[in-house]
């Protein structure tokens, strides 16, 4: 089943089931390199794989940098 998820407003349209790291591995990222909060609450980096995206979802996803 197809549904619509958004992540940092912008909107896709994904295959259910899609885990988080499914997701975010979709997308060229790295689950180890990112920041996720999924509809409002933070979702650790253990948890990716086993939290599952749901129709209209909403995700801020932030990139973590190094540097000094």
């Amino acid at each position: 089943m197809k549904a619509t998820v958004f992540a940092n407003e912008e909107s896709f349209e994904v295959e259910l089931p899609c885990s988080v790291q499914s997701f975010l591995e979709s997308r060229g990222l790295r689950p180890g390199g990112v920041v996720v909060e999924l509809n409002g609450e933070a979702v650790t980096p253990s948890e990716f794989g086993r939290r599952q995206l749901a129709a209209e979802d909403r995700m801020q996803i932030v990139r973590v940098v190094a540097g000094g």
